[in-house]
């Protein structure tokens, strides 16, 4: 592998031109056919085989796509100076609801009266319009279009907003400042590390290019798959702190091969050998992580993940093909544009003295860097998982107004309505049927349901609809225990399904737990299997793999402080909702999704091993020049400290740089990241992981005879790629090189 990736290096060294026209052209080709041809993204949250999925079906196939999910949009109406019935409010509705009827697709328009849609208070409303035949993936331009209709509403002094269809406008995740804060932050701790302005901008670039390329591809891929709205997000966020990492670790080498005499050309290949190597597998583990979403059972997850996969996949490639083909490029002009008193070479930093204290006394920092690990991750033992609702959506937005007005006019819980449908065993005439009657009663007696709206049945009179709205919001609990209730009513002849928003996160959830110890295991598995291939060394891949464990728990102590005890979510620019007072406090707890701990888990799992591969790669470079164990370490955390640090700090920028997005899962996702980060690559990998290496010895690198003859020599350190040939092994050899 090394021989293989060196040969890359060296021919895209001497073809710098032609592989940078070729990036150049494919970034600006995929990205601008997603901007000419659209970037469609799909909220579908279905998930086979769950109860909420099987009444979606019922319902579509019964009552048609205008009750079934996103054949309904609705707007909130409000009338802030008297009751909506007054007669030139009422006209009004009804010129919106006119000119709503011309527009495509709609079948029926029902505006607020005393029969329905009206809150108690007389001043909230809802239009309801019923869809035919529409396309549901364009639910979000039908909304908008919609909204547009009732003008005649606004003019007339009523406030109208979208309520949540499924996938309004508002709620498309749209990219903002924050990938530019992250570049600068990145940027100016490039030039901190290297102390020359031209080789901080060569990982810079070779990012962009990289994010480009991903998003233009994921962009055309929702032209023929089902994209999640997050996808975009999710992948410009780990493809900027991927693409720069790999591209800072190829460069730091490079750059210390020059200073000690290496030829231009000679070096690149040495460096995309040896680190390069490191890359690949690097990006291998993440996209292992990525991939075993696919076993958790729920589509929009697995489709997240490999999704999100591809930026790592262009960040492996651009790595092992652009950076090289720039050095060559630049020569020595790569240390051009120095910023005077900055950059100093590695080895003088402080690491290799801390690499030393450590080998010293290894079992101190052993008992105090799980102390310091405990009393990060304790908090998590309260970490609150739960629905988040569009009332902890950007305060501003109109799906955040919108909840609030449906709240205050009807009640929390009818932010989250239940839809019951029923397949009757025989057929009935109508829905005064005893069986029909005895369902309603029955349902409107579950503990937690505030109303039941009236029954509809449908043209086969064998299956009925009746829409619950519980006493709770969909954020709360307490509404996925009233979903159990209601699915668990027992009435003859009859099967009662739950569908809606709620039911199909209550589902989710249930999903995600029966199936987060396979994810689990599949990923650390296969993790510690690909550090096996990588170091032929047992206890190294095992050890690596559960190390990475001890970072999440760090992850989800500060999610569960910031979130579950709400300490730091206004800090995060969380906005409450409203309370029963209309009283907004100052800590609050904020839910987090179901499937957040999840992806998490993977993302942080393959991002962590990105840091233990480097560290293990450079302990066993000095390990097998000397033999040495303890001086190994010693030398490996010195020589990769400074550039895992600032590989760290790139990626904790530009994490935190995207909690600033008003989407409550992105900040959810970039505080938990940027916390595992920053103490993966300074208590884990500074302190925790040398201790306990030097602890195991030799240990470290034994290998069983007929293991170590079952494994292929990948050889990911690229030792024999070094021109000073390998000294004499120990006198009793374990591992065979």
């Amino acid at each position: 592998m090394a021989r293989m990736l060196g040969r890359l290096g060296g021919w895209c060294a001497r073809h710098g031109l032609v592989v940078l026209a070729l990036w150049v052209v494919a970034a600006v080709g995929l990205m601008g056919g997603s901007l000419v041809l659209g970037s469609p993204v799909s909220n579908d949250v279905s998930i086979p085989g769950t109860d909420a999925q099987r009444a979606h079906d019922l319902m579509r196939s019964g009552f048609g796509p205008g009750y079934a999910q996103g054949g309904t949009v609705q707007l909130v109406v409000h009338s802030p100076k008297g009751a909506l019935l007054e007669e030139s409010r009422q006209r009004a509705m009804e010129r919106a609801a006119d000119r709503i009827r011309t527009l495509p697709h709609v079948e029926q328009v029902d505006t607020p009266s005393r029969k329905g849609g009206l809150s108690p208070n007389l001043q909230v409303g809802l239009i309801t319009v019923r869809m035919e035949g529409h396309d549901p993936a364009k639910l979000a331009e039908t909304t908008q279009a919609v909204s547009k209709a009732a003008d005649p509403a606004r003019a007339a002094g009523l406030e109208v907003v979208a309520a949540d269809s499924g996938s309004p406008a508002d709620k498309e995740i749209k990219t903002g400042p924050s990938e530019i804060i992250g570049v600068l932050c990145a940027l100016l701790v490039l030039v901190f590390a290297f102390g020359t302005l031209t080789a901080a901008l060569v990982p810079i670039f070779t990012a962009l290019v990289s994010v480009a390329a991903g998003l233009g591809l994921i962009g055309l891929l929702g032209h023929v798959l089902d994209v999640p709205k997050q996808a975009g997000i999710m992948a410009t966020m780990i493809g900027l702190g991927v693409g720069i990492d790999y591209a800072l670790f190829l460069l730091s080498r490079h750059r210390r091969l020059l200073a000690d005499g290496v030829a231009v050309h000679e070096s690149i290949r040495r460096t995309v050998a040896s680190s390069g190597g490191a890359v690949v597998f690097a990006g291998g583990t993440v996209i292992v992580a990525l991939s075993a979403l696919m076993l958790g059972g729920f589509p929009l997850l697995s489709t997240l993940g490999w999704i999100t996969g591809i930026s790592v996949v262009m960040a492996v490639l651009t790595s092992v093909t652009l950076v090289p083909a720039l050095l060559g490029l630049l020569g020595h002009r790569i240390n051009a544009l120095r910023v005077p008193f900055l950059g100093r070479r590695p080895e003088s930093s402080g690491w290799g003295g801390l690499g030393a204290w450590v080998a010293r006394r290894p079992w101190r920092v052993l008992i105090g860097s799980v102390v310091v690990l405990a009393a990060f991750a304790a908090p998590a033992l309260a970490i609150k998982l739960g629905p988040l609702d569009e009332g902890y959506a950007a305060q501003d937005s109109p799906s955040r107004r919108a909840y609030e007005l449906m709240a205050a006019g009807f009640g929390p819980g009818s932010n989250g309505p239940m839809i019951v449908v029923a397949a009757l065993e025989e057929k009935v005439a109508d829905t005064d049927a005893p069986v029909v009657r005895r369902l309603v009663r029955e349902v409107e007696d579950v503990d937690g349901v505030a109303h039941v709206s009236a029954p509809k049945l449908n043209e086969s009179g064998r299956a009925v609809l009746v829409q619950a709205v519980p006493d709770y919001a969909p954020s709360d609990t307490r509404s996925a225990d009233v979903v159990h209730d209601v699915r668990a009513l027992s009435v003859p002849g009859v099967k009662v399904h739950v569908g809606g928003e709620v039911a199909g996160l209550t589902d989710a959830a249930d999903r995600m737990a029966e199936r987060t110890p396979l994810v689990i295991g599949v990923v650390v598995l296969l993790s510690a299997l690909l550090l096996l291939l990588a170091f032929r060394a047992p206890l190294v891949a095992v050890k690596a793999a559960l190390m990475n464990l001890v970072s999440l728990g760090a992850a989800f102590g500060t999610l569960a402080l910031v979130f579950s005890y709400g300490l730091g979510s206004r800090l995060v620019g969380m906005d409450p909702p409203l309370d029963g007072s209309y009283v907004r406090e100052f800590f609050f707890t904020v839910p987090i999704e179901s499937y957040v701990p999840l992806m998490l888990f993977a993302v942080l799992f393959g991002l962590s091993m990105d840091y233990e591969v480097f560290l293990l790669t450079a302990v066993r470079q000095s390990y097998l020049r000397h033999g040495d164990n303890t001086r190994a370490v010693a030398e490996g955390l010195g020589s990769t400290g400074r550039v895992i640090t600032s590989a760290a700090l790139i990626m904790v920028s530009v994490f935190v740089a995207f909690i600033a997005y008003p989407d409550p899962m992105v900040k959810t996702f970039g505080v938990g990241l940027a916390a595992a980060i920053a103490v993966d690559a300074t208590i884990i990998r500074g302190f925790l992981v040398p201790a306990t290496m030097v602890l195991l010895g030799r240990a470290n690198w034994w290998c069983p005879r007929w293991l170590d003859r079952l494994l292929p020599n990948l050889s990911v350190e690229g030792h024999e790629e070094e021109d000073e040939p390998a000294p004499a092994p120990p006198a009793r050899p374990l591992v065979r090189t």
